[in-house]
C-alpha cells in the first residue's frame, strides 16, 4: 500500500476518477498498526484503491483535511470527499463503508 505525499496526493487521490480510500495514520499508532494488515485485506477485495497519508510527514494535509486523531479514512470519490470514519474498524465494517 502506498504511503502518498503531499505532491502525489493531488494526482492520486484528488484527480482520480475512481473511489480512493486514504488512510490518515502515524507511525506511532498502535491502533493504525492493527489497521494496516484490515486494509491490505480489504485492497485484495475491492477496486478501490486504497493509499496511506503519514500526518507526521505530511502535516499540510492534515490540517487541510482537519484530521483530530489517527487513524482516520477518508473515501474520496472523483476527487470530492464523500465520507470519513476515525478509529479501528474491522474488515466488514470497511467494506460496508466504501461500497455505500
Amino acid at each position: 500500500m502506498k504511503i502518498l505525499s503531499s505532491k502525489e496526493f493531488e494526482e492520486e487521490v484528488l484527480k482520480s476518477n475512481k473511489k480512493v480510500l486514504v488512510d490518515f495514520f502515524a507511525t506511532w499508532c498502535g491502533p493504525c498498526k492493527m489497521l494496516a494488515p484490515i486494509l491490505e485485506q480489504v485492497q485484495g477485495e475491492t477496486d478501490v484503491e486504497i493509499v496511506k497519508v503519514d500526518i507526521d510527514e505530511s502535516m499540510d494535509l492534515a490540517r487541510k483535511y482537519g484530521i483530530m486523531s489517527v487513524p482516520t479514512m477518508i473515501l474520496f470519490e472523483n476527487g470530492e470527499e464523500k465520507d470519513r470514519v476515525t478509529g479501528l474498524r474491522q474488515k466488514s465494517q470497511i467494506l460496508s463503508f466504501i461500497n455505500e
